[in-house]
């Protein structure tokens, strides 16, 4: 009898404790990829009418620095109709110092801006997700030593 008690005990914290990703549907996207961008202050094509600028407010350096982020039309127009987030990291300690995804905000002057904080010297790598309409349009990373 007590070993159908503990046999029954085992099943029931089994059926209670099984984590719900077992449940979970199966990824079906494949990995995400990001575009290597060029230096800083070089326009990259959105794929469409648009382009884009980026680069760092000041030199960075230990501490929080200012992403920048410019959005034209072919025409040099402003372009302010995006959502940009990004991801701040160190590649060689991937998710030790991750930001997160986190929206760059839009200023006054239409330039999106995104405060990072360096926490250590060494190689990071700063993604960027362009969005339209709800939908990722442009992926790219820029690595940088500090």
């Amino acid at each position: 009898m007590r070993k159908h008690g503990i046999f029954y005990l085992l099943v029931f914290c089994l059926g209670v404790m099984v984590p719900s990703s077992v449940f979970a549907a199966p990824f079906l996207g494949g990995p995400v990829v990001y575009q290597p961008l060029p230096r800083p202050g070089e326009k990259v094509s959105l794929g469409g009418e648009q382009y884009f600028t980026y680069g760092f407010v000041k030199q960075p350096k230990l501490g929080s620095a200012i992403m920048k982020v410019e959005i034209f039309t072919r025409g040099g127009k402003r372009d302010t109709t995006f959502v940009v987030k990004g991801r701040a990291d160190m590649p060689s300690m991937r998710g030790a110092h991750s930001s997160g995804d986190t929206e760059f905000s839009l200023s006054a002057k239409g330039v999106y801006l995104l405060p990072v904080q360096l926490a250590m010297p060494g190689d990071w790598e700063i993604r960027f997700t362009f969005m339209q309409a709800g939908k990722p349009v442009y992926r790219g990373s820029y690595r940088f030593d500090l």
